[in-house]
């Protein structure tokens, strides 16, 4: 959610924040701050909104300073506002923080029994207050923080700035990420190593319940229990440049425009294309042979893609698959035994439900698999088997490379389970493998329909609610196309089998409501077509989205059609999800919405 950077310079190092911010911008937030030591004394600016609203203000009232630390906020405890953004400072010490102080009431009425009293609405303020508690009973910069973070429940990582200390800054993390980059006389802190790519790509990330002190010379890291700690130095292969927009209007468009290129890098990873063959990346030791059950658990886009790893785990392997909202799974207490294995899905690697999920399996014993588009993250780190995908910093909040390429690797591991317990013949995987194969060329094809697309947008923002049907994997695409149009453009939007189009949507179906069915022509689709009959007979607006066999069969006019390029089943859902993608972007283009920080959404939800 929030975003954090911290830095201990050489020069001033304002713009550098905001800088740093900009990349964090994916995201999410709707305030942003930055505070620095100006002769030792702390100064902050800060600003509700877009970050072009604190630069005004940097703009018009600099800050000096060669140490300082900055944040973008997503609101949870307080509304929006100047007051409530970080950072948060009370008496000699300013904090910035991602994540939830859950005993936040207890402390606080704890500060105020000694006289300190908030001036925020926000939970993280107690920190600054405790913080500052502790500076006053005469500890040390350090020794305060140390006594103060046992104190704390919740989820958090934390950056401290201390008045008067121009060669210090501490970090903590428990529950939220936070990495140390390491520099030629200069060091850093940040949310991600996104933040921190312009400055370095040597990179430490902290493990859960670490804490950091910073100086211009280097780092100590400690644990929960204050043992002092290594924790590996690695270079990250993220690039300044790559978080750029290039020719595209959006993050958004580049990232959907990007798909060919970076399925064709995902599969490459899980496919043998000489010997047509699903393989596993190098050194890894994967086996689903002796498994009675696989139990599956994501978040938002994630989850739908799980939903379409369901389908063919089961199809193509016979291995039976359990799979939930992993906010719900994490309570749910769901019975789980040795012989099973788990595997989570995450485009970020943080989010907190998924990771949560995660140490409830592994707590009871079983192999743990993570789907991960971040390989630094902490779900990599704790899974004993990591399977990445090769999709890149995906800075759009709407999730669009991140999800086809999570299909694509969870088709690979579906295929290669097949070989494994002995489903699959050589020659049934060697067909499966060669229709992955045509994956990034099908994804040109299907891009090369956008200006069709973009000319239906104009009507579909006229929609106030809009119904999409599927069936079989096309079902989790309905509710993929229902999540992207909500997102962007704001338009009330449902996913439903079309199975089910009798069980209560067809109450809905007039003149006025659009009705997007996704349906490649495959051995259900006249099931789908009697659907769309129903919808025709009471006058729906239907839009389908289809290849030429299925035009045909669908007695509808052109205008009502979007024509795919004919293809293997196994690969329809990667390549049916661009055009619900472009059908979303445009819409939300078309009605002037933020397409990529769209409003009250984050890129990576790293709290409940």
């Amino acid at each position: 959610m929030c975003g954090i950077i911290g830095i201990v310079g050489n020069a001033g190092v304002a713009p550098l924040l905001v800088d740093a911010l900009k990349r964090l911008e994916y995201r999410g937030y709707d305030s942003a701050g930055v505070a620095t030591l100006e002769g030792g004394v702390l100064t902050r600016r800060r600003a509700e909104g877009k970050l072009r609203n604190l630069e005004a203000l940097l703009d018009k009232d600099p800050l000096a300073g060669r140490i300082g630390i900055g944040h973008t906020r997503w609101a949870t405890h307080g509304a929006p506002t100047v007051t409530n953004a970080h950072p948060h400072q009370s008496g000699r010490v300013c904090v910035v923080h991602n994540g939830i102080i859950e005993n936040y009431l207890e402390l606080r009425a704890e500060a105020a029994a000694a006289g300190l009293f908030p001036v925020s609405d926000t939970d993280t303020e107690v920190v600054a207050l405790m913080t500052d508690l502790a500076l006053r009973g005469g500890l040390s910069p350090v020794d305060a923080v140390a006594a103060v973070l046992p104190r704390l429940k919740g989820a958090f990582s934390l950056v401290f700035l201390f008045e008067g200390e121009e060669d210090l800054l501490v970090g903590a993390r428990q529950g939220s990420p936070l990495a140390v980059g390491h520099g030629d006389g200069e060091m850093f802190l940040g949310s991600d190593a996104i933040a921190l790519s312009p400055f370095t790509d040597r990179i430490t990330y902290l493990e859960e319940g670490d804490w950091v002190v910073l100086s211009r010379q280097g780092c100590v890291i400690r644990d929960r229990s204050n043992a002092q700690v290594q924790r590996p130095e690695s270079r990250s292969a993220i690039g300044a440049a790559m978080i750029d927009k290039g020719n595209y209007r959006h993050f958004m468009a580049k990232e959907i425009h990007e798909q060919p290129e970076v399925i064709g890098h995902t599969l490459s990873r899980y496919l043998d294309l000489a010997a047509r063959k699903a393989k596993v990346p190098d050194g890894m030791a994967v086996d689903f042979s002796g498994l009675t059950r696989l139990v599956m658990s994501a978040c938002g886009t994630a989850y739908y893609a799980g939903l379409v790893g369901k389908y063919w785990f089961e199809k193509y392997a016979r291995l039976p698959v359990e799979i939930d909202i992993a906010s719900e799974f994490r309570y749910r207490e769901l019975p789980v035994n040795p012989g099973e294995m788990a595997l989570f899905i995450s485009q970020s690697g943080e989010t907190a439900d998924t990771l949560a999920s995660l140490r409830y399996c592994k707590a009871a014993g079983l192999t743990i698999g993570a789907v991960v588009n971040v390989p630094e993250s902490t779900i990599a780190r704790e899974a004993d088997l990591v399977f990445p995908t090769i999709a890149g910093p995906e800075i759009g909040v709407a999730s669009t490379k991140a999800f086809t390429c999570q299909l694509s690797v969870l088709a690979s591991l579906a295929i290669l389970a097949g070989r494994q317990r002995g489903v699959l013949t050589a020659d049934q995987e060697a067909e499966l493998v060669g229709a992955l194969s045509e994956v990034p060329g099908l994804a040109l094809k299907a891009l090369a329909l956008e200006a069709r697309i973009e000319k239906l947008a104009p009507g579909l923002s006229r929609a106030s609610d809009v119904l999409y049907l599927g069936r079989s994997t096309s079902y989790p695409l309905a509710l993929e196309g229902a999540l992207k149009l909500k997102e962007l453009s704001y338009i009330h939007a449902e996913g439903y089998a079309a199975g089910e189009l009798k069980h209560g949507p067809i109450a809905l179906i007039d003149e006025n409501l659009p009705v997007i069915v996704i349906a490649p022509h495959d051995a259900i689709y006249e099931k789908t077509v009697s659907n769309m009959q129903e919808v025709a007979a009471r006058g729906g607006r239907i839009l389908l989205i289809t290849d030429e066999k299925g035009a045909e069969a669908s007695g509808l006019a052109d205008r009502d059609r979007i024509l795919m390029p004919a293809l293997s089943e196994i690969v329809a859902p990667i390549i049916y999800s661009i055009p619900i993608q472009l059908i979303a972007y445009h819409v939300a283009v078309f009605m002037g919405t933020d397409v990529d920080q769209p409003r009250n959404l984050a890129k990576s939800v790293t709290v409940e």
